[in-house]
């Protein structure tokens, strides 16, 4: 195994045993909902705080982007990476939330961990060598269509102008006779492609941090990533279709007449998510 992906295991699993510290412990129902939100974001900076302290002092020329840092992003090393996806689901005591580390090189992903803390299920993808749960093999699965899919989506953008849009995909891929599941941790959908407990995921508005590492397990388990509408890089855009050649392709159809309200104003709604 490759050193960098050591180290970003190494990181993935002490913001994993700082998550899970806090996990049982947090009195959900006396505490007010603003002082609940604080505190999480507390345990979610300290589990950040974990992951930089490893990967720096392993690569201290290494740049990292997340959340709530940018630091050194004129290396041609960062490190893209969520301490805590799927936070509300923390708050509220939904089990189901994860780290995720994707390391890229001059702008490409190479390496990427996604881990999952509650049921220490602990995914790895390298560029042109596959991906793993448990250091087991692992592929998208080969659902042919789209009613017969199982599909997760997120809804994580909160841009009010479309809205309507957002409805409309969803009902489309309902008429499909998908089944959609909407879990609140996009990292782990994206990990649940790779694995084939998904057949394929999409979202509009996400950062770079929900997405770069699952994508690329995605990918190394032999599934394909794109983005609809014409800025066709869902790490600039936010906007990402997942999943098997033939799923994916499904999903792209169902998506394409609706592409245009994605287009436009992307950079405006999304940000600057260029890496």
């Amino acid at each position: 195994m490759h050193a960098v992906l050591n180290i970003a295991i190494r990181a993935a699993r002490r913001a994993g045993t700082v998550l899970v510290r806090y996990w049982d412990h947090l009195d959900r129902r006396s505490t007010a909902r603003k002082g609940l939100a604080q505190f999480v974001a507390k345990v979610g900076k300290q589990a950040e705080e974990a992951m930089m302290d490893t990967l720096l002092r392993a690569y201290p020329e290494h740049g990292i982007s997340s959340r709530g840092i940018e630091y050194q992003q004129d290396s041609d090393h960062i490190w893209i990476i969520d301490a805590l996806n799927g936070r509300d689901n923390y708050m509220h005591g939904l089990p189901r939330f994860s780290i995720s580390l994707a390391f890229a090189y001059r702008e490409r992903t190479e390496y990427a961990v996604v881990y999952y803390p509650l049921q220490e299920e602990l995914f790895t993808a390298t560029k042109g060598s596959g991906a793993q749960l448990d250091e087991r093999r692992i592929r998208v699965n080969r659902c042919n269509s789209l009613d017969d899919a199982l599909l997760g989506t997120g809804f994580s953008s909160r841009d009010s102008e479309r809205f309507d849009t957002y409805l409309s995909i969803y009902r489309d891929f309902l008429m499909t006779r998908a089944k959609v599941r909407q879990t609140g941790c996009s990292v782990l959908d994206l990990a649940s492609v790779a694995a084939g407990r998904f057949d394929g995921f999409w979202d509009f508005g996400l950062r770079r941090w929900d997405m770069a590492a699952g994508a690329l397990l995605v990918q190394e388990a032999g599934g394909i990533v794109t983005s609809p509408g014409k800025i066709n890089d869902y790490l600039r855009s936010g906007n990402i279709v997942a999943g098997n050649l033939k799923v994916g392709d499904a999903m792209m159809r169902v998506i394409q007449p609706y592409e245009e309200a994605f287009s436009p104003k992307a950079p405006k709604a999304l940000g600057d998510l260029a890496l």
